[in-house]
Parts: structure tokens; C-alpha cells; sequence
């Protein structure tokens, strides 16, 4: 049997991505096209972070790419290509949502700051300190092992959590997006927004436990 390929490494990735600007830079129409075809679906549904209509997010993923275009020359890898293009849409994205009287104010620190101090659980949940057990759970939230599959697989489900999402503050909002619709990793996601790892986290916490909360009552009937 022969042996399989080896996986590109890193090493291999950042080769192909040097290239790939280099060919850009060189006018390549064609390294222009797949880079194209590679992120602007995903440029697309970033948009709509920030622009509710999708003819809206298209032409912010074209003015994006005209950003893209004039950037190249100053592009220095700091930070990976698709990191890059992705910090120019939400950029873009912010800015045309500020044109349109629709912007979301953001402030990383600030907002982790004030998250931090959030209860990831309503303090009524718990036993008082001059109860028998203080801070225990006065109830137990609900199990959803005893919840049927076919409501949570329901389509009612997926609207309930999109809505719960809708409604986060605007940084937990773009985070848990990012983390856990797109996929991104922890990495790309503070880069892409330029905060720091540790207020990625907050704000992803905090984001994640509200969908929870969220999700307990409706499943509870509440």
C-alpha cells in the first residue's frame, strides 16, 4: 500500500499564501478569482453582523474587495491573508452600518470589562445567605436529557436560539458568531477584531451563557 501524503504544515500553508500575494500583487487575475471563490460567501454572512439586508452586505463584500485590492501593496503578513481581508469587511461593514444611522457601538475592553461582572446565572436561582445552604440552587435547571430529540432538532429551536443571538450585546454577539457559526478559531477571531485573548473569552462566555439561559427557559416552558 503506498503511503499517504503528507498533510501541509504550516510552514507549507504560509509558502502558498506568499505566493498567492505575490500573484495578486502582480495583477494575477486568476489568483484574484480563487481568492474570490475561497471568502466571499463568507465575507457575505459577516456583513449581515452588521447589515440586516443581504443586498446591503453584498455591496459591502464588493467594497471590501476594492479595499482588499488597494491594501495589497501594504499587506504585511502580520496577521494571515484571510484575517486581514476579513478585518477590512467588518471594518467596512461598521463603517457603512454607521452611514446607514445602524451603527453598533463596540468597545472590547470596555464591554468584557462590564461582562465580567455579569452573572452567567440569575442570582434568583440561588439560596440566599442567611438560608440553610446559602448559595445553593433553590431549583435545578431543567434537564434537556429528558427533553425529545425532535424538539430540540426542531425548526422552532433554531429560531429561538438565531433570536437569542440577535439580541446579545454587540460584541458577545460578533464572538459567539464568529466561534461558533463560522468556525473561526480563537486566534482569528481576536485578530480579526483586534482584542485580546482574554477578552475573547469573557465575551464569549458571557455570550454562550445567555444562549443557555435562554434555551433553559423555552425548553422549561417559561
Amino acid at each position: 500500500m503506498p503511503a499517504a501524503e503528507p498533510c501541509a504544515g504550516p510552514d507549507q500553508a504560509a509558502l502558498d499564501e506568499t505566493r498567492l500575494v505575490a500573484a495578486l500583487r502582480a495583477g494575477d487575475e486568476v489568483a484574484f478569482v480563487t481568492l474570490v471563490e475561497r471568502y466571499h460567501a463568507g465575507m457575505i454572512r459577516l456583513a449581515r453582523l452588521y447589515v440586516r439586508d443581504a443586498a446591503v452586505a453584498e455591496e459591502v463584500a464588493q467594497e471590501a474587495w476594492l479595499g482588499v485590492l488597494r491594501g495589497l501593496g501594504g499587506f504585511e503578513a502580520r496577521s494571515s491573508l484571510k484575517t486581514w481581508i476579513f478585518r477590512i469587511v467588518i471594518n467596512t461593514a461598521r463603517a457603512r452600518a454607521g452611514r446607514e444611522q445602524r451603527a453598533i457601538p463596540f468597545s472590547a475592553a470596555g464591554e468584557a470589562w462590564a461582562a465580567g461582572a455579569e452573572p452567567a446565572v440569575e442570582p434568583q436561582r440561588f439560596r440566599g445567605p442567611d438560608e440553610q445552604w446559602p448559595g445553593g440552587w433553590v431549583s435545578f435547571p431543567p434537564s434537556w436529557g429528558q427533553v425529545p430529540e425532535q424538539r430540540l432538532l426542531a425548526g422552532e429551536v433554531r429560531q429561538v436560539l438565531s433570536e437569542a443571538i440577535d439580541h446579545l450585546p454587540p460584541g458577545q454577539r460578533e464572538v459567539v458568531i464568529l466561534r461558533d457559526v463560522q468556525g473561526w478559531t480563537a486566534h482569528e477571531v481576536c485578530q480579526a477584531l483586534e482584542v485580546s485573548d482574554a477578552n475573547q473569552r469573557v465575551l464569549l462566555h458571557r455570550g454562550r451563557s445567555k444562549l443557555r439561559r435562554g434555551l433553559a427557559h423555552y425548553l422549561a416552558g417559561e
